[in-house]
């Protein structure tokens, strides 16, 4: 049999595997290890071994459970609250602007986070009620909150690229610095959509009624003291790493400290938001370490088959395809995985096969973790397996449909698709920051 052949069927198996609801480092680790044994026989017990090796002498892999922790820190002891009701305030009276004002709390939310659920619990559990009661589109606002969280997972500290970072072996701290302008820039693009669509029809975004937009400036400067953690908490954390004072583990450990140290000054580190970190902490840190291992194993075997060097082949030179052409027809795979699969299943599932690919096409790897995250974000918002329209559908008031959920997701996937067309035609958007700063 071929080593195309056996390629070919490792990913057959592994995709029957995933359908038949395995958790997918088993199911990707399984095929990985059987596939290992058969080839090489005894020898290739060390192909997983060594995987697991390489994996726990990774230096970076601490900054994984500590931002984590962060996040949780911050989400169960209330001060991303705190947050969105100084947003309220001071974005209400516009047309519009408190669905503007959650897509800011989202950005701060994934500055100090990193991963999207917590963004959707907020939205969906504080700001959507809200938007609600306050005479908001329910398909508009839905829509918002879904997308605003999929900033998470671009925006810093990005759970999701320190995972690429770890399996494409990038260092994650270029990754993160790649994130910021494409994580911002959609983050406006977002905002000047429902400026649009506000200007258009004002009936979709009212603003705040005249009672209540009759707050003293006093009052209003109060409540942005709930900015000042969180501020402080990023700047601890990125401010430090960025100025070259902290590696990027200690960066993530300053930021743990320092979330708790808020929760502490906040008087809202009790037992209950504790344990509930904790425990949350463990249990997605451990979901990602499965995940890398298996990913590393899949990885080796496929570099020892040479399928790598066997598929850019039939790419250039069977069909005559350029670079360019074969990068877009990777991204639409992506999105074309995306209606049934996770970022973290895509990402093990074509690791080994297309980042080896798109080094040896004389791409940067840092600015194809920015296309992948990118397109990751949009995959969580398509349906019919979109993991973001499940958190919602989960979290959303009663109010609103499973239909209302998918409907409210078209226009931001298509601002997702402009900024993804943007980043690939002006990667100087991604690659500018990490080169001017490690520059230094």
């Amino acid at each position: 049999m071929s080593y195309e052949m056996i390629a070919i069927l490792m990913f057959a198996s592994m995709m029957v595997m995933l359908l038949t609801g395995q958790r997918v480092f088993g199911a990707i680790g399984a095929v990985a290890v059987i596939a290992s044994l058969l080839l090489w026989g005894d020898g290739g017990s060390e192909i997983a071994f060594s995987a697991g090796v390489k994996l726990m002498k990774w230096y970076p892999l601490l900054t994984l459970p500590l931002f984590i922790y962060m996040g949780y820190m911050l989400s169960e002891s209330g001060i991303a609250d705190d947050l969105y009701r100084m947003f309220h305030v001071w974005f209400g009276p516009l047309s519009g602007g408190l669905a503007i004002g959650t897509v800011v709390l989202m950005v701060a939310i994934s500055a100090m986070n990193g991963l999207s659920v917590a963004g959707m619990a907020i939205g969906a559990t504080i700001a959507l009620p809200e938007l609600l009661r306050r005479g908001y589109d329910k398909i508009m606002i839905t829509g918002v909150v879904q997308a605003g969280s999929s900033l998470g997972i671009l925006v810093p500290p990005s759970v999701v690229l320190v995972l690429y970072g770890m399996i494409a072996r990038e260092p994650v701290g270029q990754l993160w610095l790649a994130g910021v302008f494409p994580g911002l820039m959609m983050a406006g693009l977002f905002i000047v959509y429902i400026v649009i669509r506000c200007r258009i029809q004002p009936e979709l975004g009212p603003p705040l009624s005249e009672e209540e937009r009759d707050i003293p400036m006093r009052e209003k400067l109060k409540l942005l003291r709930a900015g000042i953690l969180p501020i402080l908490i990023f700047f601890c954390m990125t401010g430090l790493f960025l100025m070259g004072v902290t590696s990027l583990v200690e960066s993530s450990a300053v930021g743990a400290l320092a979330a708790t140290a808020a929760a502490i000054v906040k008087r809202r580190l009790t037992a209950h938001v504790m344990e509930e970190t904790l425990r949350k902490t463990l249990g997605v840190s451990c979901m990602f370490m499965w995940i890398i291992l298996a990913a590393l194993c899949f990885g080796a075997v496929f570099d020892g088959l040479g399928a790598v060097r066997a598929i850019e082949g039939f790419f250039v030179g069977q069909l005559g395809l350029g670079p360019w052409e074969i990068l877009i027809l990777m991204q639409l795979s992506f999105l074309l995985m995306g209606t049934f699969l996770d970022d973290t299943a895509m990402l093990v599932i074509v690791a080994p096969l297309y980042i080896p690919l798109v080094d040896a096409l004389g791409f940067d790897l840092i600015w194809y973790g920015v296309l992948y995250t990118i397109t990751s974000q949009i995959a969580y918002m398509t349906p019919p397996f979109g993991y973001n329209l499940f958190l919602m559908r989960a979290m959303a008031p009663p109010e609103i449909s499973l239909t209302d959920i998918y409907r409210s997701i078209v226009p931001f996937v298509f601002v997702m698709l402009l900024a993804l067309v943007i980043v690939m035609v002006f990667p100087q958007i991604a690659l500018w920051l990490p080169q001017h700063v490690y520059a230094r």
